[in-house]
């Protein structure tokens, strides 16, 4: 009886903990507001607009370097100052601009943005390379992904030229043209700043953006910045057999195999959830804004309810869970060609998105032994484990912070994993501080059509946009 007691009182305490840390937590709310400075509006979104104009779709396996050195022209010509005045750097077709600074012993910041589009298929309202300004959106295809931002620099860097400043370190502008493709822009920008002995400071790029309603039951605008990118892999399980004629089946033909493999990784998740320093850092974040308190009891007690969490989240939210763990997709499949022939060879590839806690190799090993089970082989086409994390209490991320909240003062901030691939992925070797956000407001309509139908952006985000690039280029100002 004792002893039942003493636990009933523990439970008690324990709950008094909770509900004390989640009254601790605070009520907040955010504030954002588009730009009501319509000249502004106006003239970056015609800026945007003729960018969006001239096509720029990548195309695996078909580098067509003189598509994007039309396109270097046409940013010539929306920024004068800045392609006259700075130097100009192509590298097959991929672009990079050097601002040189005033104390040169400064380590560089550079910002970053691809020029490359996704193809643009289907039934658009406006058409997708049309560059339409309309009920104060720009539509087509590359208005959110991202030649918004790429716009916002270097306007930024064309009215700080124009003002006559100076900066105090080498800035760098950078752009490549193979970024949804996967492919060697980025690589090459980043071989040619090696070979120049180029260790840059601070790295911008995509990733995170200013979202609205992050997560369900979480009202308001935040800004969610990157602070590491997943791992990427692309793996194939390839099932062999003697074949023969459907009208006498043996048991284990390769596709009945294969269904078994994927169904057992579709039902019992191999994968390890562990909560990561970002991941931490967002639930506290967020606890203040939470509009239940149930839901705030969660997030302001992230840390001793951790066991409990790792269990209900991938359940009810796929885009939480991937924060949390390796995911694995399974996204092509094969078998014979014919309706009654039995394959002997049939295979499924997958896409991986690795932690940081199981990096590609234990992954790809984990996985392989549930395939073998069946008699599968694995064989790994691609891998590339998850990108450096970012100090969170480094002066690269308070020194973004500290930019945001003077651009956006009435927005929430979110550290945030990047559970998609960027560019800055491939800056590791020259760069230990990469921050994957994008200074413009992204609503629900914008993230859904960033890779199909009817892209487009809110006009009224872009001057804040060019503003954040020229404050965390003077931001520079206060380093040492």
């Amino acid at each position: 009886m004792k002893f039942l007691l003493f636990v009933l009182l523990l439970i008690l305490i324990f709950a008094a903990v909770l509900v004390i840390r989640t009254l601790l937590a605070g009520e907040k709310t955010t504030y954002f507001e588009y730009s009501k400075d319509e000249k502004r509006v106006k003239e970056y979104a015609k800026k945007l607009s003729k960018m969006v104009q001239y096509e720029t779709v990548s195309v695996a396996d078909k580098p067509d370097p003189k598509k994007f050195k039309g396109f270097h022209k046409v940013l010539a010509r929306q920024f004068p100052t800045l392609f006259k005045e700075l130097e100009v750097i192509d590298i097959d077709g991929n672009l990079l601009i050097k601002w040189k600074g005033k104390n040169r012993k400064l380590a560089p910041l550079m910002l970053i943005s691809h020029m490359d589009v996704v193809e643009a298929s289907g039934k658009w309202s406006h058409e997708p390379f049309s560059g339409d300004i309309e009920d104060g959106y720009v539509w087509g295809r590359g208005t959110s992904d991202t030649k918004c931002s790429l716009m916002a620099f270097l306007q930024a860097g064309e009215e700080l030229l124009k003002e006559g400043y100076k900066p105090k370190c080498d800035v760098y502008f950078g752009s490549s043209c193979t970024e949804e493709i996967g492919g060697d822009g980025a690589p090459k920008i980043v071989q040619y700043l090696k070979d120049k002995g180029v260790k840059l400071y601070m790295l911008c790029d995509e990733g995170g953006s200013i979202v609205k309603d992050p997560v369900t039951g979480v009202k308001g605008e935040f800004a969610a910045i990157g602070i590491f990118e997943k791992g990427y892999g692309d793996l194939k399980f390839i099932a062999r057999s003697e074949g023969g004629h459907s009208s006498t089946p043996a048991k284990g033909t390769p596709i009945a195999r294969l269904a078994a493999f994927e169904n057992e990784i579709e039902k019992h998740d191999p994968f390890k959830v562990a909560f990561l320093p970002a991941v931490d850092q967002m639930f506290k974040s967020l606890a203040p804004y939470c509009q239940s308190f149930a839901l705030k009891l969660v997030m302001a007690n992230e840390d001793l309810l951790k066991p409990v969490i790792s269990r209900i989240i991938p359940s009810i939210s796929a885009e939480a869970a991937a924060m949390l763990k390796t995911t694995v997709a399974f996204t092509m499949q094969k078998g014979s060609d014919g309706y009654n022939v039995l394959p002997q060879e049939a295979w499924v590839t997958a896409n991986l998105r690795y932690i940081p806690h199981q990096k590609k190799d234990e992954s790809n090993e984990l996985i392989s032994s549930i395939a073998k089970k069946y008699n599968i082989e694995t064989e790994v086409l691609k891998a590339n484990d998850p990108s450096r994390e970012l100090d969170l209490n480094g002066e690269q991320y308070q020194m973004c912070v500290r930019t945001i909240k003077n651009v956006f003062p009435g927005i929430g901030i979110m550290p945030y994993v990047v559970t998609g691939g960027t560019d800055a992925r491939f800056y590791g070797p020259i760069c230990d501080n990469c921050i994957r956000f994008s200074p413009v407001m992204y609503e629900p309509e914008q993230l859904k059509a960033m890779h199909g139908l009817n892209e487009n952006i809110k006009a009224g985000t872009l001057p804040m946009a060019v503003d954040y690039y020229k404050a965390l280029i003077k931001e520079q100002e206060t380093r040492k």
